[in-house]
């Protein structure tokens, strides 16, 4: 009895022992742990003090401001551009429908409605993951957090970022209610493919509003933030499904949705494609240009405010400039050789999807060509997959022009081919042209370069533009950038000065050799001996004749004779500023540096009668909501309106040219002011008067026979009008190629050269290379409409002169020519020509002026 009470009280004694111990282990763990999480405190409290001041204010994250690209149409209403990396459509909470909330929590943030901001037990478990695998690479981040993040923090991953963001999605959940933490999230999380926000990803996805999304489709968005760049179905449609399948499955679990909405969803099919405006018309370079003028005028917000911007491009004419500039610049190429594919493939990957795919995405449509790889050849014809998977055929007609190029810089070919396999190869990459009817025709992206450009000569509306062959490959715009030797197409404006000092159509100008000492005033010592085209001289020619047939020596002659000092005065009035206009002979023949936007406008003055014009492309400018910010008011040409006001502002412009002197410095600046804007009294402005309406007839109508039986008259026969003028253009070496054309509605000049200045071939010049351009555009532009040019104004005579001499004749009188005169300056008997009276050589000083009389 007594041991077994021993024994008991050394088990109560052992027990007492085992408690106090067990106590005092417990006592001294949850002391650790305290002391653990004051230190723990300590330092999120210090952490906090010392990373504050680089945590935005949470109140900055309330406003969030639609952000809507730039968009950019015709003057007729058609989409040509929308710019803009972001595309943001806020929504409130009430409008954000039930299912895509579920969508999103399901998929980022199961416990949002329950933690403080941030939740501890997802923390803890990316803690312990980053741990085992050695760095970070889970976040553990909630919706919260993920919302401080995306919006005014960086995505490093970083200790020093990772606590910034706890600390600010903690300071967010105390001044925000969920509800505005959540759509806050939902209106700034980038879902890819430009869109912010689950307003722009229903757009851009689907086509539909947020409230109009479907279970499916709102589990594809809910999907995307992980990797929205890889995941949306524009990028990968595999990727989508399985992140939808994912998203769907966790809806489920959650008890958002029941089995049966679960299988109608997954079996939803995913489309591939964007939603949302599609481009209607391809005017890449004057939309990089409004770009450029909204960015100017209205700061870097121009391209996220929904800007709505209608420009003065005619859709149809556009279409039309297009077309004209691809077409000719592919039958140069055609004419000058085959450079071989792009590259070459082995022919056993022709089958295998994905190479197929990264060989399109290196090669993209350019201009009017399709990329497309060879998977046959036959004797006279080969096989083609196009990027859509279409199987094409290359027949012999659009295989027979490649004669393979042995050296660019010569011009130099190989012979022309006979079988389609000197020409193409299973495997070869290639790019093809459609034509009509489904045929297609061998191509290749062009070396040579062209622009095109149209105005509306009465108020300067660019009515088409065209900067190059293909945006994609050159963003260079040449209608407004490339500064070149107009040549020949130059010589209009100089024979206008010429018609202010007296000069006539029927004046003959001799077209005899000149050898000028100092390059005709220009650097350096060498004689110059400018020649015709042809290397040929054709003597006494009257002054309509020299314009028709491009003549160089009578238009030096008639720059000698009209003084360069007023020719430059007088050219300056159509527009060109100093670095167009030589001060020496050479300005004679298109020496200066122009563009073919300044050519369509100094054209334009003798299209409307004589005034300057100031070029526009913006027609008006709306804000997102449709207000018109913007209206053009641009100062319109008289024409004919007011031929007294018209004739008072020429003769003030042929007073001030009357004091200038025959010859003046380079370094002059000749050019005139530009117009005035509208005046504020809402009355329409009015272009200032560059030349006399009269002077801007006589010249039309040289012109016109430029087009009837000159250097142009391939158009005649094209277009069969009587109402067209203009001018070709070829400069040395036919670097350059030019054809400048009007009728009193459009003025159009087209150029085509490399960017690179070589010879373009020595066949090659205006009224071949360039002119066809200007042709199959104005086809479509003067299409269906009818003859239309100035009236005859006062100030012009016609009479009866002999095409030898110039001197008035009878009627009807053998050699005798009706010719169109200024009336200051009609012929009175005895008046004959300008020139020498021999077609010999000679040597002449450049400011030396011809004095004999033929």
């Amino acid at each position: 009895m007594h041991r077994r009470l021993g024994r008991s009280k050394e088990r109560f004694a052992v027990l007492a022992m085992s408690r106090k111990f067990m106590t005092r282990i417990l006592g001294a763990l949850l002391a650790t742990a305290l002391s653990v999480l004051v230190l723990v405190c300590m330092g999120f409290a210090g952490a906090y003090q010392y990373l504050a001041p680089e945590i935005p204010d949470a109140a900055s994250l309330r406003d969030v401001k639609s952000q809507l690209p730039l968009r950019v149409y015709t003057r007729d209403g058609r989409l040509l551009a929308q710019i803009g990396e972001q595309r943001r459509i806020p929504v409130a909470f009430d409008e954000i429908p039930p299912v895509v909330i579920d969508a999103f929590l399901a998929a980022e943030d199961a416990r949002f409605f329950a933690h403080p901001g941030v939740d501890w037990q997802s923390l803890v478990r990316a803690l312990i993951a980053n741990v085992s695998a050695g760095g970070v690479r889970e976040g553990g981040g909630t919706i919260t957090m993920q919302l401080a993040r995306n919006t005014v923090l960086t995505s490093e991953k970083t200790l020093r970022r990772k606590l910034k963001e706890v600390f600010l999605a903690m300071r967010l959940e105390r001044e925000f209610s969920k509800q505005e933490i959540l759509t806050l999230y939902l209106n700034r999380i980038f879902l890819g493919q430009r869109a912010y926000g689950i307003g722009a990803a229903s757009e851009v996805y689907f086509d539909k509003s947020v409230h109009d999304l479907t279970v499916a489709e709102a589990a594809l968005i809910a999907g995307l933030p992980r990797s929205p760049s890889l995941d949306n179905p524009v990028a990968s449609v595999e990727r989508a499904h399985d992140r939808r399948t994912y998203v769907l499955r966790r809806m489920l679990e959650l008890g958002k949705i029941d089995q049966a909405r679960h299988d109608a969803a997954l079996d939803e099919p995913i489309s591939s494609r964007l939603h949302g405006p599609i481009i209607e018309i391809d005017a890449p370079y004057l939309a990089e240009m409004v770009r450029a003028e909204m960015v100017r005028e209205h700061g870097p917000d121009a391209l996220t405010a929904g800007y709505q911007v209608f420009t003065t491009l005619d859709s149809r004419l556009q279409q039309a400039a297009n077309a004209a500039t691809w077409r000719t610049i592919l039958e140069y190429e055609r004419r000058h050789g085959y450079r071989g594919p792009l590259e070459r493939i082995d022919p056993a990957q022709l089958g295998n999807a994905d190479t197929l795919n990264r060989l399109f995405k290196r090669h993209p449509r350019r201009g009017s060509l399709w990329p497309a790889v060879v998977t046959a050849v036959a004797d006279r014809s080969a096989q083609l997959i196009l990027r859509n998977g279409s199987a094409i055929t290359l027949d012999w007609d659009g295989l027979s022009w490649a004669r393979p190029v042995i050296d660019p810089l010569k011009d130099a070919f190989g012979p022309n081919p006979k079988t389609a396999g000197e020409i193409l190869a299973a495997g070869d990459v290639v790019y093809v042209e459609p034509l009509p009817e489904s045929a297609y025709r061998l191509g290749q992206v062009p070396a040579v370069s062209g622009a095109l450009v149209a105005l509306d000569p009465n108020d300067g509306a660019i009515i088409s533009l065209v900067g190059g062959f293909d945006f994609g490959s050159s963003k260079y715009n040449r209608v407004v950038q490339a500064r070149r030797q107009p040549g020949s197409a130059f010589k209009p404006f100089l024979y206008s000065a010429a018609l202010e000092r007296g000069f006539t159509p029927a004046t003959l100008v001799n077209d005899a050799p000149i050898v000028l000492p100092g390059g005709g005033g220009a650097e350096g010592d060498e004689e110059w001996r400018p020649q015709n085209i042809t290397r040929k001289f054709y003597g006494p020619t009257p002054m309509r004749e020299g314009l028709v047939r491009s003549r160089n020596l009578v238009s030096i002659r008639l720059l000698r004779g009209a003084g360069i000092g007023f020719a430059l005065k007088h050219i300056a009035n159509f527009g060109f500023g100093p670095q167009s206009l030589p001060a020496n002979l050479t300005l004679a023949l298109g020496t200066g540096q122009v563009t073919p936007l300044e050519m369509a406008r100094g054209f334009a003055v003798f299209a409307n009668g004589g005034a300057l014009v100031t070029p526009y492309f913006i027609q008006s400018v709306q804000d997102s909501d449709g207000n018109e910010l913007f209206q053009a008011a641009p100062a319109r040409a008289c024409g004919l309106c007011d031929f007294e006001a018209a004739a008072e502002s020429a003769a003030a412009v042929a007073a001030d040219l009357a004091a200038v002197p025959d010859d003046v410095p380079a370094s002059v600046s000749v050019t005139p002011e530009d117009p005035a804007a509208a005046a504020s009294t809402g009355v329409e402005a009015r272009a200032p008067q560059a030349i006399s309406p009269a002077n801007a007839f006589v010249m039309t109508d040289m012109m016109t026979d430029v087009i009837q039986r000159g250097t142009g008259q391939r158009a005649a026969a094209a277009l069969k009008r009587k109402d067209i003028a203009g001018k070709t253009g070829t400069t040395s070496d036919r670097r350059d190629t030019w054809f400048v054309g009007f009728n009193a509605d459009i003025a159009a000049a087209v150029w085509l050269g490399f960017d690179q200045e070589r010879s373009l071939g020595e066949n090659e010049e205006g009224g071949k290379t360039a002119l066809p351009m200007w042709i199959y555009f104005m086809q479509e532009a003067l299409r269906d409409k009818p003859e239309h040019r100035q009236p005859e104004p006062p100030g012009v005579v016609r009479s009866w002169v002999s095409r030898e001499s110039g001197a008035p004749m009878r009627a009807g009188a053998p050699g005798a020519l009706f010719e169109t005169f200024l009336e200051q300056y009609a012929p009175q008997p005895g008046m004959g020509g300008f020139g020498d009276d021999g077609v010999g050589a000679e040597t002449l000083e450049p400011s030396a002026a011809d004095e004999s009389i033929f």
